[in-house]
C-alpha cells in the first residue's frame, strides 16, 4: 500500500503541476489513470477499486478541482475495477495494458461527464464530449507503453506475489 500511495501523490502532482499546464487542446492527460490500471492490473479487481478510489479522491479534493468531491473517485473506482478484470499471473501481451488503458479513457471520460450531469455541470457538454473523448484516448495511449509498465514492474518488485489465490 506505501508504493500505492507513493504513485498516486507523484502521479497527481506531476498531473496538477505539469500535464495541466502544457496546454494541450482537449482533455488532460490521466496520469493517475494509467496509474490505477497499472496498480490493478497488478493486484487485482479488489485492490484496483480501493486503490482507484483513493486516487480519484485524492484528486477530487486537489486545489484545482472545480467539480463535487467524489465525483473523480467513483469514476476511478469503477476503472480500477474494471482493470482489475484483466489482472493475471500469466503472462500476458504486451499491448493488453494499453489496450485497457485505451477502453477506459473512453469509458472514464462518458462516465466523468454522465455523473457531472447527473450532479448539474454542463462542463463537458459545452467543450463537446466527442473531442473530450478523443483527445483523452490518444494522449492516454500514448503514455501508457511508457506508465503503466515501469508501474506493474514496481508492483511486482515490491511485492513479488502481488495476488492472492481465487480460492
Amino acid at each position: 500500500m506505501l508504493y500505492a500511495a507513493v504513485l498516486i501523490v507523484v502521479g497527481l502532482v506531476l498531473q496538477v503541476s505539469v500535464l495541466a499546464r502544457l496546454g494541450l487542446p482537449g482533455a488532460v492527460p490521466d496520469l493517475l489513470l494509467l496509474v490505477v490500471v497499472g496498480m490493478a492490473m497488478t493486484y487485482g479487481p479488489t485492490a484496483g477499486c480501493v486503490i482507484g478510489f483513493a486516487a480519484g479522491l485524492c484528486a477530487d479534493l486537489a486545489p484545482p478541482a472545480d467539480h463535487a468531491a467524489g465525483r473523480y473517485a467513483f469514476v476511478l473506482c469503477v476503472a480500477g475495477y474494471a482493470a482489475g478484470l484483466f489482472a493475471s499471473r500469466n503472462r500476458q501481451s504486451a499491448l493488453t495494458p494499453i489496450l485497457v488503458v485505451v477502453v477506459l479513457a473512453a469509458l472514464t471520460t462518458v462516465l466523468y461527464a454522465g455523473v457531472g450531469a447527473l450532479v448539474g455541470d454542463t462542463a463537458a457538454r459545452d467543450v463537446g464530449l466527442g473531442h473530450l473523448m478523443v483527445t483523452s484516448v490518444v494522449y492516454d495511449a500514448v503514455l501508457a507503453p511508457f506508465v503503466v509498465p515501469l508501474v506493474m514492474a514496481g508492483a511486482r518488485r515490491t511485492d513479488p506475489q502481488p495476488m492472492l489465490p481465487i480460492i
